[in-house]
C-alpha cells in the first residue's frame, strides 16, 4: 500500500522566525494588498466623472458608491497604519506588540475591502444586467471572500491549535 505523500498538519515542516523577519513579511503583505486597494479607489473616483454615471446608477447606486468608496478609504487607512505606527513608535525596533497590532490591522482591512468590492460589483452589475441574478451573485461573491479570507485561515489555525493541545495531553 502506497504511503500518502500529503503531510498532516502535525508533520508539516515549520520554522519559527525572528521578530525582524515577521515584521518584514507583514509589511510586504501590506505592500501586496495596497496597490489593489489603490487601483480600486482610482476606478471608483474616475467612475463618478464619466458621462452618464448618475443616470445609469440612479440615486441608490450613487449612495452605494459613496459607501463603497468610504469602505475602500477605511481599508487603505488600516493597511497603511502599520508603517506609520512603526515609524512613529519604535522605528529601530520590532516588538511582538507591533506584529500583533499590525496583523490585526491588516486582517481588519479585509472586511471593508470585501464589502467595497461587492458593492461596486453590485452597482456595475445592476447597470449591465436586470433581474435578480446580480444581488444573488453579489451575495455569493461576498460569501467567497468570507470563506477564503476568514473561514479558511481560521480553520487551519483551529486545526493547529487542536493538534497542539492533543500533543500536550498525550505528552
Amino acid at each position: 500500500m502506497a504511503r500518502d505523500t500529503k503531510l498532516s498538519e502535525e508533520e508539516e515542516e515549520r520554522e519559527e522566525i525572528p521578530l525582524s523577519k515577521a515584521a518584514q513579511y507583514l509589511l510586504e503583505e501590506c505592500r501586496m494588498v495596497l496597490p489593489g486597494i489603490q487601483a480600486l479607489f482610482g476606478f471608483q473616483l474616475i467612475a463618478v466623472f464619466n458621462a452618464g454615471f448618475r443616470e445609469k446608477v440612479g440615486p441608490v447606486g450613487e449612495q452605494l458608491h459613496v459607501v463603497a468608496m468610504a469602505l475602500v478609504v477605511i481599508a487603505v487607512a488600516l493597511v497603511m497604519t502599520p508603517a506609520a505606527y512603526h515609524r512613529q513608535t519604535r522605528p529601530r525596533e520590532v516588538s511582538e506588540r507591533f506584529i500583533t497590532v499590525s496583523t490585526r490591522l491588516l486582517l481588519f482591512s479585509m472586511l471593508p475591502l470585501a464589502l467595497a468590492i461587492c458593492l461596486d460589483f453590485y452597482i456595475v452589475g445592476r447597470v449591465l444586467v436586470e433581474g435578480a441574478v446580480i444581488p444573488s451573485l453579489t451575495a455569493v461573491l461576498f460569501g467567497l471572500f468570507v470563506v477564503l479570507w476568514i473561514v479558511l485561515p481560521r480553520s487551519a489555525r483551529l486545526k493547529r491549535l487542536i493538534g497542539g493541545r492533543r500533543r500536550e495531553v498525550a505528552g
